[in-house]
Parts: C-alpha cells; structure tokens; sequence
C-alpha cells in the first residue's frame, strides 16, 4: 500500500539510466497492454478480451526506451488501450517529473480521444504501424522494448495469470518482478564504473 516496490523500481531505473551515461529521467515512452487469463480469483475484474480470445485482466504498461517500468493500470480485459492513455500519461509524467515528450504505440491507441488525452499531459503519440505486405516476423522501431519488457514478466510464474483478488496486488506483484529484475543490473553497472 505504501508503494515501497514502486518507488524502489524509480530507484533503480534512474540509477541504472545514469551509470549508462543517460539522462537520469526519459524523454519518450512506450505504451503497450497484455492480457492476463484469468482464474477464479481474479472475480468481477475479469472481461473478455474479443482480439485475444481470453478472459481476464488487462496489465497496461509504459516503459522507457531500455525497457524499464513506468507505471502500469490493472483493468478488466474488455477495456480499450485508447481509454487508458490519459491516465497512463500522467502516472508517466508523474514519475519523470514531466520529462517524457513522446510515447511510441500500436494500432491500438490511434484517434483523435487517445491523442487528446496524451496531448493534454504534454505527450505527443506516435503510433508505429505493422507493415502492409507482412512476411514473417517483422521488427517493429521501438515497439519491441515494451514487448521484451513483458517477456521478462513471463520469467515469473505468478505474473503467467491473474491468480489476485486486488487489482492493488497484481500491480505490486509487476512493481516486485521489476525490482528483481533491475537490482542485478545496477550491481553489474556499479561493479564496472569502480
């Protein structure tokens, strides 16, 4: 409830961003979303993602551009990524005490609303779109960070499902998986710079 495990992933992702010779707050941002299946725990949170053809809780992330968490929302499958931008946007701002000027996204948060709603939190979207006549795999521009970011939560076997009661409890379990995740690579950084 206090937030430790969020505050400790903003720790970590600015010191990690500065032994990297960076900017100790990002300047852009992906958005992306994944759906969680749920199971008998996850109750009146679980909606019927139509796209994905599962039910269950949608996990909504924003990440810096090496892949490192900046706010999550936790809603039911069935809600829109467009209809979360606003708060998305913020949360981000939020953190990065209002640094992030452009947030990378898919198809899926194009029109006019979900561009309004970052606009107003001072964040230009710019949606990366599949290319017409696709051949196999195809490397997305800055798409793939929000993706590998959410292969690394797949490491962990009680972010593969939403197995919580609390919305609040699924996102510290993301804030946790994070901090393990990003704790090994500031000792790897500080063991180098010394």
């Amino acid at each position: 409830e206090r937030g430790v495990f969020e505050d400790l992933v903003h720790d970590l992702r600015e010191t990690l961003r500065l032994l990297q010779g960076r900017a100790a707050q990002p300047s852009a941002a992906i958005y992306d979303a994944r759906t969680l299946q749920s199971s008998p725990e996850s109750g009146e949170r679980a909606g019927y993602d139509g796209a994905k053809r599962r039910k269950g809780s949608k996990v909504h992330m924003a990440v810096d551009t090496l892949g490192h968490l900046l706010a999550l929302l936790v809603t039911p499958a069935n809600e829109q990524e467009r209809s979360q931008v606003g708060e998305l946007s913020q949360a981000v701002q939020a953190v990065t005490n209002q640094r992030v000027e452009i947030a990378y996204v898919d198809q899926g948060y194009t029109g006019s609303e979900a561009e309004q709603a970052a606009a107003q939190e001072g964040i230009a979207l710019c949606v990366v779109k599949l290319e017409e006549a696709k051949r196999g795999f195809v490397l997305l521009p800055r798409r793939w960070v929000v993706e590998r970011s959410f292969a690394w939560m797949a490491r962990f076997r009680r972010l593969a499902r939403d197995y919580e009661r609390l919305t609040e409890t699924l996102k510290g379990f993301h804030w946790l998986a994070f901090s393990i995740l990003l704790l090994p690579k500031v000792l790897d950084g500080l063991r180098s710079a010394s």
